[in-house]
């Protein structure tokens, strides 16, 4: 998509252009997250910072069978029975 010049406002309010909306799935607005990662300020979908999420979770636990909530949470008892 090609850059799009909008202002933002003096009480800090930005519009953004109704073709990013839409290739973003905010025809009628949402939530975001709004990351500032250098100089540059990136729009990210709830959405899309999950399945990120998720997708590390995925790969950090690849190697560990066991990790799940209900096992983590049943070490946290064993843990608190020996405390």
């Amino acid at each position: 998509m090609k850059p799009a010049y909008t202002t933002v406002s003096p009480s800090g309010r930005l519009s953004l252009p109704a073709g990013f909306r839409k290739s973003l799935g905010l025809e009628r607005g949402g939530d975001v997250v709004v990351e500032l990662v250098e100089r540059e300020i990136r729009i990210r979908t709830i959405d899309e910072v999950v399945a990120e999420a998720q997708a590390l979770t995925r790969r950090l636990l690849a190697d560990k069978p066991q990790a799940s909530v209900e096992a983590f949470l049943a070490e946290r008892r064993c843990k608190a029975e020996r405390e």
